[in-house]
């Protein structure tokens, strides 16, 4: 691929898109420099061992009802990553801020330039990390479902990057092509060029850490782009669109893969009249405490990536049209917020108080609100099925103050419940509520590879249905 001239290309094949790429002489430049090292860095950090299995994706080649969602087999370097923007509404406006009523903008307003290319970038650096933290789980996928499910995740997330390179490419110039390369140069957990979020330096090490990820973690990614859809900057905000129509996904993996993990093992514990965690990992599947444990973890690690509660630069998004609330366009109030209040809780005198602050400056914790309402609908659905089978365990979520690195309770010690601690306290009780290194061992046990077509890993039930309605049997990946 490293050879592959500018004649050698056709945009409409190689590429998919709906942004004219095969008469923008400039782009094409930028890109025929860029996609050698993308499918470089893809083959050194993507999915290992992959590259000769055929596996059941869709692919996006039109953002039309019946084109987005293409299933076939396809070899994962051979996927087309494509550059798609919703259908652009000549009559957009500014929906908020300062600029509200005016025009959306078709090209990067220079006052905002530099906070722009830094809202893309910090987008952008997500989406490569995620299939870095993911890149060994194929070696012990619970099943060709759950392989295929993985797959098609890294590919889209593959996509995502696309679609904030476009931006970088076609709007920032070298500035932007500059960005691009970096994109691809960082590395998750690389103690010399991490990636920029601290969530995606984390290790993805198994399949429940994998499920929690895409459960809470690519739900922020939701609210996040759902707040930059309402940017008057026009291709950004339909840019993150249309990659929202493929995050819904990745969340799908998530809280089914959660769902079907919990459901085996109540199955389990009913079967044998079980209660004790030792004797319910003795029958090879997870126990309801070490799943709370995980969902700690990841909540509360999510959380940080919504930034402090209080925030200048979020005020400032909001103000210049570039960031909006999350559902900005539904929400009646005057779009401004000059004289708006938002309770947000803190730290005062050692104890956790709420205050009344101006909503302008604490539209991160808003979103973050937004999003845990969401959260806690997932866990709701989630405890049905302990309910179902009889069982007493209800899985919660922790308080918001609980292990937070960013923002007013970083470094506070918080237990789940809200209490506020002394550091001896915590350091005592802390191991009861967060991953211990020996679950990690103890999951990463269970981990055997199953690839025989309709059979699952004894540790998760098999889904309720398969993929694009085919049977749970149907053979999503085929090994060469």
């Amino acid at each position: 691929m490293a050879e592959i001239t500018q004649q050698a290309i056709d945009y409409s094949q190689l590429i998919p898109n709906n942004v004219d790429l095969s008469n923008d002489r400039t782009l094409q430049r930028a890109l025929e420099r860029w996609q050698p090292a993308f499918l470089n860095w893809w083959n050194e950090t993507g999915p290992a061992d992959s590259a000769n299995l055929q596996v059941y994706l869709r692919t996006a080649i039109s953002v039309d009802r019946d084109g987005w969602a293409n299933f076939g087999y396809v070899r994962m370097p051979e996927y087309r990553w494509g550059i798609f923007l919703t259908p652009r509404d000549e009559n957009r406006k500014v929906n908020f801020g300062d600029h509200q009523g005016q025009p959306a903008w078709q090209e990067v307003p220079g006052e905002y330039r530099s906070a722009l290319r830094r809202i893309i970038v910090t987008q952008g650096d997500t989406e490569p990390a995620s299939v870095e933290q993911q890149k060994l789980l194929g070696a012990t996928c619970p099943s060709l479902y759950d392989l295929r499910n993985l797959f098609q995740v890294n590919v889209e997330e593959g996509r995502h990057l696309w679609a904030m390179v476009y931006l970088l490419h076609r709007y920032f110039g070298r500035d932007g092509r500059e960005e691009a390369e970096a994109l691809l140069e960082r590395r998750s957990g690389d103690p010399n060029n991490p990636r920029i979020l601290t969530a995606f330096n984390e290790k993805t090490s198994h399949w429940l850490a994998f499920y929690m990820f895409t459960f809470f973690t690519d739900r922020d990614g939701k609210f996040q782009l759902a707040a930059l859809a309402e940017s008057g900057f026009d291709p950004l905000a339909r840019t993150t669109k249309f990659m929202l129509t493929e995050e819904a996904h990745h969340m799908f993996v998530g809280e089914s893969g959660v769902a079907r993990t919990l459901e085996r093992t109540c199955q389990v514990m009913r079967q044998h009249d079980l209660t004790d965690p030792a004797e319910v990992r003795a029958q090879g599947v997870i126990d309801l405490e070490t799943m709370q444990r995980f969902v700690n973890f990841h909540y509360s690690v999510t959380l940080d990536l919504f930034g402090s509660e209080v925030s200048s630069n979020a005020a400032t998004y909001y103000t210049g049209g570039l960031k909006g609330r999350y559902e900005e366009t539904k929400l009646g109030d005057d779009h401004s917020l000059g004289s708006s209040s938002y309770t947000v809780q803190e730290m005062a005198q050692g104890q956790i108080v709420n205050r009344s602050l101006p909503a302008l400056t604490a539209l991160n914790a808003r979103l973050r609100d937004d999003y845990t309402r969401e959260i806690q609908a997932g866990l709701d659905r989630w405890n049905r099925i302990p309910e179902k089978y009889g069982i007493p365990f209800r899985i919660t979520l922790p308080h918001v103050g609980f292990h937070r690195k960013i923002g007013e309770f970083a470094d506070q010690f918080v237990s789940p419940d809200g209490r506020v601690l002394s550091k001896g306290e915590w350091e005592r009780q802390s191991p009861r509520w967060l991953p211990s290194e020996e679950d990690h061992q103890f999951v990463g046990s269970l981990m055997g590879r199953v690839i025989e077509p309709g059979k699952f890993a004894n540790w998760i039930a098999p889904p309720a249905r398969g993929i694009n309605n085919l049977p749970i049997e149907f053979e999503y990946v085929r090994f060469d």
